[in-house]
């Protein structure tokens, strides 16, 4: 069980320093007491690992846990055995309500997963593209996508050896982490001192080296893991005679879990009292970031010294035959971070061109959302002049509905004015006014020659009609009769 139980413990310890503005408090000395065995049986459950498949991890190590079967058959099993597939070839064994819940923790992994590649295609404007789950989901290597329903050997084998994987490249990762740490704090150092005058620059060179020989001046470190070291732990930490040193005695004492295995956060307890002589965080010189990395360092040094079976877990009898050994007896001297600088100068002269192509690139990407942004208030202008060109069109056809039109006579003889003519708006002049029905569009020549086709057809009219015959316009009935009229000569045509 301690193997799968180390592949956890593991992860738990990537969480304490995934974040390297937050280091921890080194006044807090966690190897003091003892937590009784009773208390802590498992490691905090609250800590992520860092894996972006975290809880479906912890998930299925829960539940395989449960099963007495597969708890006996991890009692015997070395790393190296989990890491070939051997563990997860028992799978086919376990009880079924585990397989049950194995094949539902899988089935909602999936869907979490498809629902991240959704979002990003959503993200990313492919709202109208198909998405292909089963292409995108190759990438996710710790489960197998080619079956999305049920958990099989092959879905743990690929768990473990995904995790096992992930963990072996995380201090590689990590080291990459602090030295680009390292190389940005100087380069911010190299460009406050352009800033400055001569005098200024001096002054901060000067300050910058005293700052650094504080820092170098601290009591000498022990060998992390060596039998000085541990030996300050049992006297200061745990208030021991250093002459009653034993042990097998000190391993029981600090192995807070009581689970018969060193892990990570267990190990890096114990380097609290070595890092206190070089770190102070109340100390301008001191930087907590470099104290984490230090801690790191040390638990990579011990568990490379001391753990055979790679198992990422230090076990009593690894941690005996380590003890006697002429490197735990007689060690070399600790090199501190100090010592070591984390980068070369060509690394740092690759970093800061690095971060000339990346400001170049920034001030492209803002000189193009300036010219687009440029765009859209045009736009934006032409789309407000188009909508109050739309706006008075409206109002315009509205004033046109309201008014009443005369008829066609009234308008000719220029009397009728609509009713909406009125102190704001002048009268419509009569050569401005509609032609009656018949007479729009008539160019003014066809008029003239129609009018005089009408007057001529109205005098041979009243040339076919007899005089007396005529009758009188009202109002001339009885009246005296008219005195003689001139002749009408109907061939003069004014």
């Amino acid at each position: 069980m301690s193997c799968l139980k180390g592949l956890l413990t593991s992860c738990l310890v990537l969480a304490s320093v995934l974040s390297w503005a937050q280091a921890v408090p080194i006044s807090i000395d966690k190897t003091k007491v003892k937590i009784p065995e009773e208390t802590v049986k498992e490691p905090p459950q609250s800590v992520d690992t860092g894996l972006h498949y975290d809880r479906y991890l912890r998930e299925v190590i829960d539940f395989l846990e449960k099963d007495q079967h597969f708890r006996e058959k991890l009692h015997n099993t070395d790393m190296e055995d989990i890491k070939q597939g051997k563990l997860a070839k028992e799978l086919d064994f376990v009880s079924h309500h585990v397989r049950s819940k194995l094949d539902e923790l899988k089935r909602q992994e999936v869907s979490r997963l498809r629902t991240l590649i959704k979002a990003k295609q959503d993200i990313e404007g492919g709202n109208d593209i198909a998405v292909d789950h089963q292409a995108l989901l190759k990438q996710f290597e710790y489960l197998n996508h080619m079956n999305p329903h049920t958990f099989e050997v092959e879905d743990l084998d690929r768990l473990i050896k995904s995790a096992t994987k992930d963990l072996e490249n995380y201090d590689k990762e990590r080291h990459e982490e602090f030295k680009r740490y390292e190389m940005m704090k100087e380069h911010d150092r190299r460009e406050h001192l352009k800033t400055l005058d001569e005098d200024g620059r001096k002054k901060e060179e000067e300050h910058y080296e005293e700052m650094k020989k504080k820092h170098a001046d601290h009591p000498k470190v022990n060998h992390p893991g060596s039998k000085d070291q541990l030996k300050e732990v049992w006297e200061e930490a745990d208030g021991l005679d250093p002459e009653d040193f034993d042990p097998k005695t000190f391993f029981n004492l600090h192995d807070t879990n009581g689970d018969g295995f060193f892990d990570e956060q267990e190990l890096e307890s114990l380097f609290t009292k070595e890092l206190e002589k070089i770190y102070d965080p109340t100390n301008e010189e001191d930087d907590m970031v470099e104290m984490e990395e230090e801690r790191l360092r040390m638990r990579e040094h011990v568990m490379n010294e001391v753990d055979s079976n790679k198992d990422r877990l230090v076990s009593l009898d690894e941690f005996l035959v380590a003890t006697k050994k002429k490197e735990f007896l007689e060690p070399d001297s600790w090199e501190t971070l100090e010592q070591n600088q984390a980068y070369t100068e060509e690394e740092m002269r690759e970093f800061e061109e690095q971060l000339v192509r990346q400001e170049e690139d920034l001030n492209q990407k803002a000189a193009d959302l300036q010219k687009q942004r440029e765009d859209l208030e045009r736009q934006q202008e032409q789309l407000n002049a188009q909508k109050i060109e739309l706006q008075q069109a409206v109002e315009h056809m509205e004033r046109i509905k309201t008014q009443k039109v005369p008829p066609p006579s009234e308008i000719l003889k220029g009397n009728a004015v609509p009713e909406s003519v009125g102190q704001d708006q002048p009268p419509v002049p009569p050569e401005h006014q509609p032609l009656p029905p018949g007479h729009q569009d008539v160019p003014p020549a066809q008029q003239h020659h129609d009018e005089l086709q009408n007057l001529q057809a109205l005098g041979q009219e009243h040339q076919n009609t007899p005089h007396e015959n005529q009758p009188l316009p009202p109002g001339h009935n009885s009246a005296p009769e008219d005195p003689p009229q001139a002749t009408l000569d109907h061939n003069i045509v004014p």
